[in-house]
Formats: C-alpha cells, sequence, structure tokens
C-alpha cells in the first residue's frame, strides 16, 4: 500500500503536465503581444536605436518606426534630422557632438575639442526642436574614479549652463567594461548618480542602458527605483547577447516597465538589440518587443 500511495515526484509532473494543455499559460510569442493590428497603450514613448538597423536605409527605418507607432529613432545626427520631420518623428537621443566613446569628458586633454563640439550641437538640438544629446565618460587608462569624475565635472560645466538656458538635457550613457567596452569609466551606477549629485541640475541625466547595466550590477529593478530621477532615457536588449528581448534571455521586460512607469518616467525608452531574426529586416523583432515593453 505504501509503494502505492507514494507516486513518484517525476512520474507525477509528466502527468500533471500531459493533463494540463487546457491550463496552459500563453507564451509571450503570442499574437495579443506581437500584433502590429493593435494600437499602443500610451504609457510608455517608443523609440529605436539606428544602428541596429544599419543596413537599413534611414528612410525605410523611419516608415517602419512610424507604423509602430514610436515616437522616434535614438542617435540619430543633424544631417538625417530631415527625414525624421518628413515622418513627424523626434530624434529622441541627438548624437554627433561626441568625439567617439573613448575619448570623453573625464580627461581634461580632450575639453578643447569637445566643449566647442557640445556647444554648437546644443544650438542645433534646440533649433530642431529637439531635447537630448548624448555624451560619454570616455575610457579610464589607468585613472582613478575621483580624478575622472572630477574632469567630468569641470567639462561639463563649462556647456551645462548654456543647455539649461537652451532647454537641451545632455545625457551620459552608462555601458558595460566586461563585454563591450573595455575601460570606459561611466561604467556603473554609483559613479554616475555620484556625477549627476555633482552637477546638481535637471539638465544632466544617466542613459540608463539595461543591457550594459544588467551586465555591470544586476539589481535592475531595485536600481531603477533608487535612482530614477536621475535616469533621463532608457535603452533595451536581451542578456547574454544584445539581441532579441524574448525568452532567449535572463530579464524579464514587462517587469521592468511597469517599474520604470511607477517611477512617473515621462521620457523614452529605444529599443537598442540586433535582431537575430532577420525576418521582415529584422523588424518583425522590433515589433515583438515593443509589444513586450508596452506595458
Amino acid at each position: 500500500m505504501k509503494n502505492k500511495l507514494n507516486i513518484n515526484r517525476r512520474d507525477a509532473i509528466k502527468t500533471m503536465a500531459l493533463g494540463s494543455t487546457a491550463m496552459a499559460i500563453p507564451s509571450l510569442n503570442s499574437d495579443s503581444l506581437s500584433s502590429k493590428n493593435e494600437p499602443l497603450k500610451g504609457n510608455i514613448n517608443h523609440s529605436v536605436c539606428q544602428w541596429c538597423y544599419g543596413n537599413t536605409p534611414i528612410e525605410e527605418l523611419a516608415q517602419e518606426a512610424k507604423k509602430l507607432g514610436l515616437v522616434g529613432i535614438d542617435l540619430i545626427g543633424p544631417e538625417n534630422w530631415n527625414i525624421l520631420k518628413k515622418y513627424d518623428l523626434d530624434s529622441t537621443m541627438c548624437n554627433g557632438a561626441e568625439l567617439n566613446l573613448v575619448d570623453g569628458f573625464n580627461d581634461v586633454k580632450y575639453h578643447d575639442k569637445l566643449i566647442p563640439r557640445y556647444l554648437e550641437h546644443i544650438d542645433l538640438v534646440a533649433k530642431a526642436g529637439y531635447k537630448n544629446l548624448i555624451c560619454f565618460s570616455g575610457n579610464r587608462r589607468g585613472m582613478d574614479d575621483e580624478l575622472g569624475l572630477k574632469n567630468s565635472v569641470k567639462g561639463l560645466k563649462a556647456i551645462l549652463s548654456y543647455a539649461e538656458k537652451r532647454g537641451v538635457v545632455l545625457h551620459m550613457e552608462l555601458l558595460n567594461s566586461k563585454v563591450d567596452h573595455s575601460d570606459y569609466m561611466c561604467d556603473n551606477s554609483n559613479w554616475g548618480v555620484a556625477l549627476c549629485k555633482e552637477l546638481d541640475s535637471d539638465n544632466f541625466k544617466l542613459l540608463y542602458d539595461i543591457y550594459h547595466m544588467q551586465i555591470m550590477e544586476g539589481d535592475i529593478i531595485h536600481t531603477i527605483e533608487e535612482n530614477h530621477k536621475y535616469y533621463g532615457h532608457y535603452h533595451t536588449a536581451g542578456v547574454p547577447g544584445r539581441n532579441e528581448i524574448d525568452e532567449s534571455q535572463e530579464l524579464y521586460y514587462p517587469a521592468i516597465m511597469e517599474a520604470i512607469l511607477k517611477t512617473g518616467f515621462k521620457g523614452v525608452v529605444a529599443q537598442e538589440f540586433i535582431p537575430q531574426n532577420r525576418t521582415n529586416n529584422g523588424f518583425d523583432s522590433l515589433a515583438d518587443s515593443i509589444r513586450r515593453c508596452d506595458v
């Protein structure tokens, strides 16, 4: 009798699985999540990073962005703003003032080049009716974090008052130094938040890249809850691999988006994954990812 009652756990799980098809939880790949026909909810301002679709003409990307209900495209410089305006899209994170990703504000020897470039681009961004302009810390190259912070404050203060006057918000991006951007200084929230506190301006924020910060520090939702007032913009991508934000990766983006919404965030969330699925030039993956983030 004891053997009959002592049902093997593995067999029981198999039996439950076979008998529970009708109660199965819908897959996140269901039509209800990825359908292009349903209007977006309007709680999140969605965008996409142009470089992830680098082989796609900017006009084709703009057309698709408009179809999907995006408000704009990230990382577009002045040379292509006319195309965005044609489709009533914003350059949701402007670029072009930076020298590159490795020579940034943390090193005073680059200030003489960076400051006039940023003053010029602040004007361009403002005249175009846009708001956000990206910047970078640069690499450490043996420099300690304290000196890099001091140098960054010095360089950014030289342009910040003008950004305030013109209504432009500078965003320093948080990048991982473990996988993609070896030696980059602004590779953690603590350093970035310390910089924000030193500058003490609503016109300087951090671009919180969820992909990069999952690699560097994890604890994404709690970090957003704690530091959200310093985050002015968000980027997404799947971890590991920087591909689709589906079940193949370790982050659950609907919960992250819910956490962002609870902070009262009114800015932009931009998809920055490299689509592995190239069906429809990768736009099917983009549509699916927008739906996953449209909470």
